[in-house]
Protein backbone atom coordinates (compact mmCIF):
# COMPACT_ATOMS: atom_id res chain seq x y z
CA UNK A 1 0.00 0.00 0.00
CA UNK A 2 1.11 3.78 -0.04
CA UNK A 3 3.26 4.84 2.24
CA UNK A 4 0.81 7.66 2.87
CA UNK A 5 0.36 7.78 6.26
CA UNK A 6 -0.91 11.04 7.19
CA UNK A 7 -4.17 11.08 8.53
CA UNK A 8 -7.56 12.46 6.36
CA UNK A 9 -10.36 14.00 7.93
CA UNK A 10 -12.78 11.50 6.97
CA UNK A 11 -17.07 12.56 7.32
CA UNK A 12 -19.72 9.77 6.92
CA UNK A 13 -22.63 12.49 6.84
CA UNK A 14 -26.30 11.28 7.32
CA UNK A 15 -28.20 9.06 9.57
CA UNK A 16 -27.04 7.80 13.38
CA UNK A 17 -29.37 5.23 14.76
CA UNK A 18 -30.09 2.60 16.87
CA UNK A 19 -30.36 -1.00 14.81
CA UNK A 20 -32.46 -2.99 16.96
CA UNK A 21 -31.57 -6.64 16.19
CA UNK A 22 -32.64 -9.74 17.58
CA UNK A 23 -29.33 -9.86 19.78
CA UNK A 24 -29.62 -6.61 21.28
CA UNK A 25 -29.56 -2.62 20.42
CA UNK A 26 -26.26 -1.55 18.24
CA UNK A 27 -25.15 1.84 17.11
CA UNK A 28 -25.75 1.90 13.61
CA UNK A 29 -26.34 3.85 10.20
CA UNK A 30 -24.20 3.54 7.52
CA UNK A 31 -22.31 6.87 8.33
CA UNK A 32 -21.26 5.99 11.73
CA UNK A 33 -20.16 2.53 10.41
CA UNK A 34 -18.13 4.19 7.58
CA UNK A 35 -16.52 6.53 10.38
CA UNK A 36 -15.45 3.85 12.85
CA UNK A 37 -14.00 2.00 9.88
CA UNK A 38 -11.93 5.13 9.21
CA UNK A 39 -10.63 5.60 12.57
CA UNK A 40 -9.47 1.88 12.56
CA UNK A 41 -7.36 2.24 9.29
CA UNK A 42 -5.84 5.64 11.24
CA UNK A 43 -8.22 8.24 9.15
CA UNK A 44 -9.88 11.06 11.45
CA UNK A 45 -13.58 9.46 11.12
CA UNK A 46 -16.10 12.25 12.08
CA UNK A 47 -20.05 11.81 12.43
CA UNK A 48 -21.84 14.41 10.99
CA UNK A 49 -25.84 13.47 12.33
CA UNK A 50 -28.41 14.20 14.15
CA UNK A 51 -30.26 12.59 17.60
CA UNK A 52 -32.97 13.85 19.36
CA UNK A 53 -32.39 15.49 23.08
CA UNK A 54 -33.79 12.26 24.73
CA UNK A 55 -32.20 9.14 26.21
CA UNK A 56 -31.82 6.99 22.96
CA UNK A 57 -29.80 10.65 21.67
CA UNK A 58 -27.91 10.48 25.05
CA UNK A 59 -26.86 7.15 24.97
CA UNK A 60 -25.55 7.26 21.21
CA UNK A 61 -23.14 10.68 22.01
CA UNK A 62 -21.77 7.95 24.99
CA UNK A 63 -21.52 5.12 22.43
CA UNK A 64 -19.96 7.27 19.98
CA UNK A 65 -17.28 8.65 23.19
CA UNK A 66 -16.55 4.80 23.65
CA UNK A 67 -15.56 4.20 20.28
CA UNK A 68 -13.42 7.08 20.12
CA UNK A 69 -15.49 9.00 17.24
CA UNK A 70 -15.65 12.27 16.83
CA UNK A 71 -19.57 13.24 17.95
CA UNK A 72 -19.07 17.31 17.85
CA UNK A 73 -20.95 17.38 14.51
CA UNK A 74 -23.94 15.32 16.06
CA UNK A 75 -26.55 18.00 16.19
CA UNK A 76 -29.27 17.76 18.72
CA UNK A 77 -33.14 17.96 18.39
CA UNK A 78 -35.42 18.76 20.97
CA UNK A 79 -38.41 18.35 18.63
CA UNK A 80 -37.62 14.53 16.86
CA UNK A 81 -36.58 11.48 18.16
CA UNK A 82 -33.57 9.81 18.01
CA UNK A 83 -33.43 7.20 15.12
CA UNK A 84 -34.45 3.76 15.77
CA UNK A 85 -34.15 0.99 13.26
CA UNK A 86 -35.61 -2.95 13.28
CA UNK A 87 -33.39 -4.77 12.01
CA UNK A 88 -34.22 -8.93 11.14
CA UNK A 89 -31.66 -10.88 9.57
CA UNK A 90 -32.98 -14.28 7.36
CA UNK A 91 -31.26 -17.40 6.92
CA UNK A 92 -27.76 -16.23 5.49
CA UNK A 93 -27.40 -13.00 7.66
CA UNK A 94 -28.96 -10.76 5.37
CA UNK A 95 -30.44 -7.91 7.53
CA UNK A 96 -33.80 -6.55 6.83
CA UNK A 97 -34.85 -3.26 7.77
CA UNK A 98 -38.27 -1.48 9.17
CA UNK A 99 -36.84 2.76 9.75
CA UNK A 100 -38.55 4.83 11.72
CA UNK A 101 -39.47 8.17 10.07
CA UNK A 102 -39.57 11.55 11.29
CA UNK A 103 -37.05 11.01 12.90
CA UNK A 104 -33.95 13.57 13.88
CA UNK A 105 -31.45 12.74 11.24
CA UNK A 106 -34.52 13.67 8.49
CA UNK A 107 -34.32 17.43 9.91
CA UNK A 108 -30.23 17.76 9.42
CA UNK A 109 -29.50 21.70 9.89
CA UNK A 110 -27.06 23.48 7.80
CA UNK A 111 -25.23 24.96 10.37
CA UNK A 112 -21.59 27.39 10.38
CA UNK A 113 -19.97 24.53 12.15
CA UNK A 114 -21.06 22.32 9.70
CA UNK A 115 -19.68 24.80 6.63
CA UNK A 116 -16.45 24.58 8.54
CA UNK A 117 -16.32 21.10 8.78
CA UNK A 118 -16.89 20.79 5.20
CA UNK A 119 -14.48 23.40 4.04
CA UNK A 120 -12.14 21.34 6.37
CA UNK A 121 -12.43 17.40 4.77
CA UNK A 122 -10.60 15.51 2.87
CA UNK A 123 -13.25 12.65 2.28
CA UNK A 124 -17.14 12.84 2.57
CA UNK A 125 -19.52 9.55 2.21
CA UNK A 126 -23.24 9.98 1.91
CA UNK A 127 -25.76 8.40 0.96
CA UNK A 128 -29.44 8.40 -0.72
CA UNK A 129 -31.43 7.10 2.68
CA UNK A 130 -30.71 10.57 4.33
CA UNK A 131 -32.01 12.43 1.69
CA UNK A 132 -35.57 10.77 2.31
CA UNK A 133 -36.42 14.26 3.56
CA UNK A 134 -35.97 17.51 1.82
CA UNK A 135 -34.60 19.14 4.97
CA UNK A 136 -32.21 16.80 4.76
CA UNK A 137 -31.26 16.88 1.41
CA UNK A 138 -31.20 19.90 1.20
CA UNK A 139 -28.56 19.99 3.85
CA UNK A 140 -26.00 17.13 2.32
CA UNK A 141 -26.24 19.23 -1.07
CA UNK A 142 -25.13 22.31 0.60
CA UNK A 143 -22.45 20.70 2.54
CA UNK A 144 -20.83 18.53 -0.50
CA UNK A 145 -21.12 22.25 -2.52
CA UNK A 146 -18.93 23.31 0.20
CA UNK A 147 -15.86 20.84 0.34
CA UNK A 148 -12.87 21.68 -1.57
CA UNK A 149 -12.48 20.50 -5.03
CA UNK A 150 -9.42 18.17 -3.98
CA UNK A 151 -12.32 16.65 -1.34
CA UNK A 152 -13.22 12.67 -2.69
CA UNK A 153 -16.82 12.80 -2.63
CA UNK A 154 -18.19 9.29 -2.15
CA UNK A 155 -22.07 8.40 -2.61
CA UNK A 156 -22.86 5.16 -1.35
CA UNK A 157 -25.82 4.21 -2.75
CA UNK A 158 -28.63 2.27 -0.30
CA UNK A 159 -31.93 1.64 -1.68
CA UNK A 160 -34.13 0.69 1.84
CA UNK A 161 -38.06 0.35 1.51
CA UNK A 162 -39.39 3.35 -0.63
CA UNK A 163 -36.79 6.05 0.23
CA UNK A 164 -35.55 6.61 -2.71
CA UNK A 165 -36.10 8.38 -6.46
CA UNK A 166 -34.21 8.77 -9.51
CA UNK A 167 -34.13 12.76 -8.99
CA UNK A 168 -31.94 11.51 -5.95
CA UNK A 169 -29.50 9.02 -7.33
CA UNK A 170 -29.15 11.24 -10.35
CA UNK A 171 -28.21 14.44 -8.23
CA UNK A 172 -26.10 12.44 -6.02
CA UNK A 173 -24.42 10.82 -9.04
CA UNK A 174 -23.90 14.74 -10.17
CA UNK A 175 -22.17 15.27 -6.97
CA UNK A 176 -20.04 12.43 -6.50
CA UNK A 177 -16.55 10.58 -7.77
CA UNK A 178 -16.66 7.91 -6.38
CA UNK A 179 -20.09 5.97 -6.61
CA UNK A 180 -20.77 2.33 -4.43
CA UNK A 181 -23.46 -0.25 -4.82
CA UNK A 182 -23.95 -3.22 -4.66
CA UNK A 183 -25.53 -6.50 -6.38
CA UNK A 184 -29.13 -5.96 -6.52
CA UNK A 185 -28.49 -2.03 -6.53
CA UNK A 186 -27.03 -1.81 -9.89
CA UNK A 187 -29.94 -2.68 -12.11
CA UNK A 188 -32.54 -1.36 -10.05
CA UNK A 189 -29.91 2.22 -10.25
CA UNK A 190 -29.73 1.99 -14.22
CA UNK A 191 -33.04 1.21 -15.29
CA UNK A 192 -34.05 4.73 -13.22
CA UNK A 193 -30.92 6.34 -14.62
CA UNK A 194 -31.48 5.02 -18.20
CA UNK A 195 -28.40 3.53 -18.51
CA UNK A 196 -28.02 0.51 -20.99
CA UNK A 197 -26.22 -2.80 -19.53
CA UNK A 198 -25.28 -5.23 -22.00
CA UNK A 199 -23.36 -6.88 -18.70
CA UNK A 200 -22.65 -5.59 -15.06
CA UNK A 201 -18.90 -3.83 -16.17
CA UNK A 202 -20.58 -2.24 -19.08
CA UNK A 203 -23.32 -0.99 -17.01
CA UNK A 204 -20.52 0.31 -14.37
CA UNK A 205 -18.51 1.81 -17.05
CA UNK A 206 -21.54 3.87 -18.40
CA UNK A 207 -22.21 5.14 -14.95
CA UNK A 208 -18.65 6.07 -14.75
CA UNK A 209 -19.23 8.38 -18.16
CA UNK A 210 -22.19 9.21 -17.59
CA UNK A 211 -21.60 11.21 -14.10
CA UNK A 212 -17.79 11.51 -15.34
CA UNK A 213 -16.86 9.88 -12.01
CA UNK A 214 -13.47 8.42 -10.78
CA UNK A 215 -14.45 4.77 -9.68
CA UNK A 216 -17.82 3.05 -9.28
CA UNK A 217 -17.81 -0.29 -7.25
CA UNK A 218 -20.41 -3.03 -6.93
CA UNK A 219 -20.20 -5.43 -3.80
CA UNK A 220 -21.38 -8.86 -4.20
CA UNK A 221 -21.34 -9.90 -0.39
CA UNK A 222 -19.37 -13.58 0.35
CA UNK A 223 -18.72 -13.18 -3.95
CA UNK A 224 -16.56 -10.32 -3.71
CA UNK A 225 -16.60 -6.99 -5.58
CA UNK A 226 -15.95 -5.57 -9.03
CA UNK A 227 -14.04 -2.01 -9.27
CA UNK A 228 -14.18 0.03 -12.40
CA UNK A 229 -12.59 3.30 -13.04
CA UNK A 230 -11.46 4.83 -16.57
CA UNK A 231 -8.09 3.12 -16.46
CA UNK A 232 -9.41 -0.04 -16.13
CA UNK A 233 -11.18 -2.61 -13.93
CA UNK A 234 -10.64 -5.38 -11.42
CA UNK A 235 -12.04 -8.39 -9.49
CA UNK A 236 -11.76 -9.70 -6.43
CA UNK A 237 -13.70 -13.51 -5.33
CA UNK A 238 -14.40 -12.16 -1.47
CA UNK A 239 -13.07 -13.90 1.04
CA UNK A 240 -14.31 -17.45 2.88
CA UNK A 241 -15.36 -16.31 6.81
CA UNK A 242 -17.74 -17.44 9.04
CA UNK A 243 -20.90 -14.84 9.04
CA UNK A 244 -22.34 -13.43 12.10
CA UNK A 245 -24.02 -10.78 9.98
CA UNK A 246 -23.69 -8.27 7.50
CA UNK A 247 -24.51 -5.37 9.15
CA UNK A 248 -21.89 -2.36 8.35
CA UNK A 249 -19.75 -4.57 6.06
CA UNK A 250 -20.39 -2.62 2.89
CA UNK A 251 -19.69 0.58 5.25
CA UNK A 252 -16.43 -0.56 5.76
CA UNK A 253 -15.77 -1.22 2.20
CA UNK A 254 -16.50 2.07 1.62
CA UNK A 255 -13.83 3.54 4.35
CA UNK A 256 -11.08 1.17 3.56
CA UNK A 257 -11.91 1.87 -0.77
CA UNK A 258 -11.67 5.52 0.00
CA UNK A 259 -8.86 5.28 2.33
CA UNK A 260 -6.76 3.72 -0.49
CA UNK A 261 -8.04 5.66 -3.11
CA UNK A 262 -7.20 8.87 -1.94
CA UNK A 263 -3.87 7.59 -1.30
CA UNK A 264 -3.32 6.31 -5.05
CA UNK A 265 -3.21 2.89 -4.23
CA UNK A 266 -3.87 -0.01 -7.72
CA UNK A 267 -7.29 -1.07 -8.11
CA UNK A 268 -6.56 -4.62 -6.76
CA UNK A 269 -4.84 -3.49 -3.96
CA UNK A 270 -7.84 -1.50 -3.18
CA UNK A 271 -10.42 -4.34 -3.90
CA UNK A 272 -7.96 -6.55 -1.49
CA UNK A 273 -7.70 -4.69 1.45
CA UNK A 274 -11.61 -3.24 0.70
CA UNK A 275 -12.69 -7.41 0.91
CA UNK A 276 -10.53 -8.53 3.66
CA UNK A 277 -11.76 -5.48 6.54
CA UNK A 278 -15.55 -5.97 4.81
CA UNK A 279 -15.34 -9.62 5.52
CA UNK A 280 -13.70 -9.29 9.01
CA UNK A 281 -16.77 -7.00 10.28
CA UNK A 282 -18.92 -9.36 8.60
CA UNK A 283 -17.55 -12.24 11.07
CA UNK A 284 -18.98 -10.02 13.90
CA UNK A 285 -21.76 -8.49 15.13
CA UNK A 286 -22.89 -5.61 14.46
CA UNK A 287 -21.36 -2.65 12.67
CA UNK A 288 -18.74 -1.52 15.09
CA UNK A 289 -16.42 -4.65 16.15
CA UNK A 290 -14.02 -3.86 19.13
CA UNK A 291 -10.54 -4.77 17.86
CA UNK A 292 -10.59 -6.52 21.47
CA UNK A 293 -7.14 -5.15 21.85
CA UNK A 294 -5.23 -6.71 19.11
CA UNK A 295 -3.86 -4.37 16.04
CA UNK A 296 -5.68 -4.44 12.91
CA UNK A 297 -3.47 -5.60 10.44
CA UNK A 298 -3.11 -8.92 12.78
CA UNK A 299 -7.25 -9.31 12.96
CA UNK A 300 -6.79 -8.64 8.50
CA UNK A 301 -4.03 -11.02 8.73
CA UNK A 302 -6.33 -14.04 9.80
CA UNK A 303 -9.37 -13.11 7.30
Amino acid sequence: MSSDQKPRRVVGLGEVLWDLLPSGKQLGGAPTNFAYAANLLGDNGIVASRVGNDALGAEIRGRLHALKLDSNSVQGDDTHPTGTVEVSLDANGQPQFTIAEGVAWDFLEWTPQWKKLAEGTDVVCFGSLAQRSGASRQTIGRFLEATRDAALRVFDVNLRQSFFDKGVLDASMKCADVVKLNEHELPQVAAMLGVQRASEEQAMRRLLEKYELQLVCVTKGAEGSLLVARSGSARHPGFKVKVSDTVGAGDAFTACLAHHHVRGAPLEEINDAANRLASWVASQPGGTPPLGGRPLEELLAGV
